[in-house]
């Protein structure tokens, strides 16, 4: 394995930090101290954390409404990214966004949206800005599988194809929209075809592991930033928790999730990292054990933190 002991910690605990951090949104729904619709990321973590650990800081990514993997491995910090889902004012987003509208445009996070797909029209703009303005930056857009399906995915990649744009376009096939199986929503199971029709290069992986995600990621960046053009990526995935609070996950076997969860990201990569000597199982204890304080204290701060006043519902509006 290639990989420094110091970035391999790095990506250990960043993956360590989603989970934990929606484990413990979990329980805040749970308790109704989370309010609203809330979308978990936990098992998916090798996906936004091997993408964004290959780019630059002025990089921009676009997210989708299962957004706080990809807010947390873009340098986004854990107190604010709590407060903001609480709907704090000293949240990321002053508690206006929430859980499915978090954004942090200083670290080029330009955002989570509760639309199938909308991240794909805001990464094709971005991605045109950039060649506008000349600079070497590139977007990573994530998208799950349904999106695959909606105007706007054919629409985007048709104009990034055509302009040449910076765009790496990733879908997270976690294998359903919602409740509805990409077998059953898709007229091909292979999801990479899909770019057969804008000429655009594709790759399928496995999005459970964070070495392959990082090593196809860093491919397609570079081909990117060296003025070639967009790629599509499809990593293949799992959601461990259901599609929101209210989802009883019927529609899934044990089988399945079995099958899934031996599969878990963070425990194959510790695996390995032990395998090769890289990390002791005693350091991997301890860095989850750090995490577990930071989550603590992140959400102490956001629970402890005010509401917005009402008069802030009328600033940072555009008319």
């Amino acid at each position: 394995m290639e990989i420094k002991k110091e970035e391999a910690v790095f990506l250990l605990k960043k993956m360590m930090q989603i989970r934990q951090f929606e484990d413990k949104i979990w329980e805040l729904l749970s308790k109704n101290i989370a309010q609203g619709g809330s979308h978990l990321y936990a098992g998916e973590e090798a996906v936004a954390v091997g993408a964004i650990s290959v780019l630059n800081p002025d990089d921009y990514i676009t997210s989708t409404h299962r957004g706080h993997g990809h807010a947390i491995a873009k340098a986004g910090k854990l107190p604010e990214l709590m407060a903001e889902i609480l709907g704090k004012a000293t949240g990321v987003c002053k508690g206006k966004g929430g859980s499915l509208h978090l954004a942090d445009l200083s670290q080029g996070n330009l955002g989570a949206n509760g639309v199938v797909g909308g991240s794909l029209g805001i990464a094709t703009g971005a991605g045109l800005s950039i060649k506008l303005r000349g600079t070497k930056q590139l977007v990573v857009c994530f998208f799950g599988d349904g999106a695959t399906n909606q105007g706007i995915f054919h629409e985007s990649l048709n104009m990034a194809a055509k302009w040449s744009l910076p765009v790496v376009y990733l879908c997270e096939n976690n294998l359903y929209g919602m409740s509805v199986s990409v077998k059953r929503a898709s007229a091909v199971e292979d999801l990479t075809k899909k770019a057969l029709a804008y000429d655009m290069p594709s790759e399928n992986i496995d999005g459970m592991d964070i070495l392959a995600v990082r090593k196809t990621v860093r491919k397609w960046v570079d081909f990117a930033r060296d003025g070639k053009g967009p790629s599509f990526i499809v990593c293949d995935s799992y959601r461990y928790y259901g599609h929101s609070r209210s989802d009883a996950k019927v529609y899934r076997t044990r089988e399945e999730e079995k099958f899934w969860k031996g599969r878990d990201p963070i425990i194959l990569f510790g695996k390995k990292l032990i395998e090769e000597n890289i990390l002791q199982e005693e350091e991997i204890k301890g860095l989850e054990s750090e995490v577990f304080d930071e989550i603590e204290q992140a959400t102490k701060f956001a629970m402890e933190s005010p509401l917005p006043k009402p008069e802030a519902l009328y600033e940072d509006l555009y008319v």
